[in-house]
């Protein structure tokens, strides 16, 4: 980033925080809170933290006056957030939070990435609301302002959990773990990952029925231990097997070969059916029990837009290439590294390798992910 990026960029996120409504966490004494700063000509972020603040003015005083990049605090309580070492801190308790980034689960162009993070996000609200019964007054949803979105637990009873704790809910979320026999036994109607699993299996034998005789057999006959003999009567019986799962289902079905060898591949086809049924959150996340996250209401240093808290009930309607930008319309000239296609204000760019004029808005995003610098 070049002398003349950085100082627009200084420039237009100073008149965002001169202007801007910031929300602090609860208990903010107790949060430690970190910093990346603008660095002209340098490649590497470093952060400023083992910094606290007393009370909300405070801290909005000193954003105002760093004008920072980016802002962090900890998703932990201390007794002495700013002691300079984490043995120091006093160890409090932490909220539980999921990270949904589109990087850990999708590659594609930007608008896709969001769409497709933004239902991994929907999933995981319904297992935590109506699976594992966390009141939604206890969830604070937050677009990250770049690919994804934080989901913060702020219910006293999940503050002291360590991370082996949290790994479980993770697990559970994500789907890691899960026993064949124990979820196909009970009633069609069950809910949660009983259904979600049969409804995987369902779905692989019906695809394996759109498959030619001779494909299927290749396909079979390719997992581990199976033979051309348990291939052709497995594919006999899949109409049945189907029948099976939509009602009471015969406990004796993973006796079978095959059915044994599909559900407990790692990487298969049956897999990648269950796995669209997970919800993919990011496990270091929240397993760690003092992670810094992104501040709610400040910028995203590496898009410019707005780390935008939600009611969970306005997310299906959200737009964060229209809700999260909070930049203009005026036109800025930019030097674009490559040409692309960027969607944002309801509107796609259409911009060309090397110099053209674009919306503020663009020019910010562009800019902070390197993409371009002002001309």
């Amino acid at each position: 980033m070049n002398p003349a990026t950085t100082e627009f960029l200084r420039q237009r996120f100073t008149e965002y925080y001169r202007k801007a409504m910031l929300v602090a966490p609860p208990s903010l004494a107790q949060r430690e809170w970190g910093f990346v700063l603008f660095n002209p000509g340098t490649a590497e972020m470093r952060m400023r933290r083992h910094i606290a603040f007393s009370d909300r003015l405070e801290l909005v005083n000193y954003i105002k006056n760093l004008v920072p990049l980016h802002i962090y605090y900890s998703s932990a309580y201390y007794e002495k957030p700013d002691a300079p070492t984490m043995a120091e801190k006093g160890w409090c308790g932490a909220d539980l939070i999921f990270d949904l980034d589109a990087d850990h689960i999708v590659k594609g162009p930007y608008d896709q990435m969001l769409a497709r993070v933004k239902t991994e996000t929907e999933k995981l609200l319904v297992m935590l609301t109506e699976e594992l019964g966390i009141d939604p007054k206890q969830i604070e949803l937050v677009f990250s302002g770049g690919r994804g979105y934080h989901v913060h637990v702020r219910d006293l009873a999940f503050r002291g959990w360590g991370s082996a704790e949290r790994r479980e809910v993770v697990d559970y979320i994500c789907g890691i773990g899960i026993d064949p026999a124990v979820l196909l036994t009970g009633s069609p109607a069950s809910s949660g990952w009983p259904a979600r699993f049969r409804g995987a299996l369902i779905d692989y034998l019906t695809w394996l029925g759109s498959l030619s005789e001779a494909e299927g057999m290749a396909h079979l006959t390719a997992l581990e231990g199976v033979g051309k003999e348990s291939a052709a009567g497995f594919l006999k019986k899949r109409e049945e097997m189907i029948a099976g799962l939509q009602g009471h289902v015969d406990p004796t079905i993973l006796k079978d070969r095959v059915i044994k060898t599909v559900v407990h591949e790692t990487n298969g086809e049956f897999r990648k059916r269950l796995n669209d049924r997970a919800a993919l959150a990011d496990e270091p996340v929240t397993t760690d029990i003092k992670r810094l996250i992104r501040m709610p209401t400040s910028l995203h240093g590496g898009s410019g837009m707005r780390v935008q808290p939600l009611e969970v009930r306005d997310l299906h309607e959200f737009d964060p290439l229209i809700d999260a930008v909070v930049f203009t319309t005026r036109e800025v000239r930019v030097d674009s590294r490559f040409p692309l296609a960027m969607p944002m204000l309801g509107s796609t760019y259409q911009i060309q390798k090397g110099i053209s004029t674009v919306p503020e808005a663009v020019a910010v995003f562009l800019c902070c992910r390197g993409i371009a610098e002002i001309a």
